[in-house]
């Protein structure tokens, strides 16, 4: 593979462990949340991944657009691409501001601005491909969907040809109804003429095709529903359970308590996902999006209490090996977790990207 990857915004490596699985280099690492980072150099160095070769940097993408970081960016990627190498920039700003069930503030918000920040710094520094990934609201909300097309444009006159597509996590086989917009751009003087960007080569449930199976319905607490025929078992939760074996995972114990004790836990149905606040989990079903936060509580399937973070993890499609350090906070834990990009979901485009690129 003769490209390497500049990540930002990078979280906890979600999207970056899945890229580097398809055979990408991550050579610079930035995300301003220093708990996040934190956890990314902890589980790369469990799982036996380098460090970034222009190292691990916290603070604001802002900070290389005003020149304001001691890491002269310009400088690494002209001496990659001066080495032979195909630079990719890859990143999702966060995305509370167009999220449907989020701030709603758009491009004027704090974090909707980091769209733009992210737009401005690929025009500066000109990889030769990038990866936009943000939520469904930038793409289906009309005033969103306007700047949205208005971050294209500028894309395109500064010289990338772009292709887009709204993804579901359940087509790349994680159990999880997420809807995540894809961008891609390459430059128009590395096109290949006769390479394809295909979308759907590892799709397992292209187009919707996991919404058709008979999925179960609710089911008392408590009581042991039938399993179903007929029905993609991977993508249950109980199915990621079992696949990263949750129950000794390190960070098994990793979840919140109730203030008010446990009645609520114990009326909430298996499956139940109706409510805007409490989701009981099926565990013969997928998870409704991976969101812990603004009050969203998602409850073990047939345990009186919330999931935990080995739980959240698998839902993520995350390899059992990735674990948090013990001093990260149950907060953090969870946010991270929810702003991250599925591992598999990640993956599947990182392969199509390569596949492309190496046409």
């Amino acid at each position: 593979m003769n490209s390497v990857i500049f990540s930002f915004f990078s979280g906890s490596g979600f999207l970056d462990l899945g890229f580097e699985k398809a055979g990408f280099d991550v050579v610079f690492v930035n995300e301003i949340n220093k708990s996040f980072i934190n956890a990314y150099e902890y589980s790369r160095q469990l799982m036996g991944h380098s460090i970034p070769k222009y190292g691990y940097h916290t603070g604001s993408i802002d900070d290389y657009l005003e020149e304001r970081d001691e890491c002269s960016l310009a400088e690494s990627v002209k001496a990659e691409q001066a080495s032979g190498k195909l630079v990719g920039f890859v990143g999702g700003p966060p995305c509370p501001d167009f999220s449907v069930g989020g701030k709603n503030k758009g491009q004027a918000g704090e974090n909707g601005k980091l769209s733009q920040s992210y737009i401005d710094c690929i025009k500066k520094f000109e990889p030769d491909w990038f990866v936009f990934e943000n939520v469904k609201g930038l793409w289906r909300t009309k005033k969103h969907r306007e700047f949205y097309e208005s971050l294209k444009s500028e894309l395109s006159n500064a010289g990338y040809v772009l292709d887009n597509r709204l993804i579901n996590s359940l087509e790349f086989g994680v159990a999880q109804d997420r809807d995540r917009i894809i961008l891609f751009g390459i430059k128009k003087t590395k096109i290949n003429s006769e390479a394809k960007f295909e979308w759907e080569k590892y799709m397992k449930y292209p187009n919707g095709v996991a919404f058709n199976f008979d999925w179960p319905g609710t089911n008392k607490f408590g009581e042991t529903p039938t399993f179903p025929a007929d029905f993609p078992e991977d993508l249950t939760i109980q199915y990621w359970f079992n696949k990263n074996e949750v129950e000794t995972h390190p960070n098994a114990k990793a979840h919140f308590t109730p203030r008010a004790g446990l009645a609520k836990f114990l009326v909430i149905e298996e499956g139940d996902t109706s409510k805007k606040s409490y989701k009981r989990l099926h565990r013969y079903r997928y998870s409704p999006t991976a969101a812990y936060g603004n009050n969203e509580v998602h409850l073990h399937p047939y345990k009186a209490r919330r999931l935990s973070a080995a739980e959240a993890l698998a839902i993520q499609s995350l390899p059992k090996e990735f674990q948090f350090p013990q001093e990260m906070t149950l907060s953090a834990m969870f946010k991270t977790i929810g702003n991250g990009v599925p591992y598999l979901f990640s993956y599947g485009i990182a392969s199509t990207i390569k596949d492309y690129l190496e046409m």
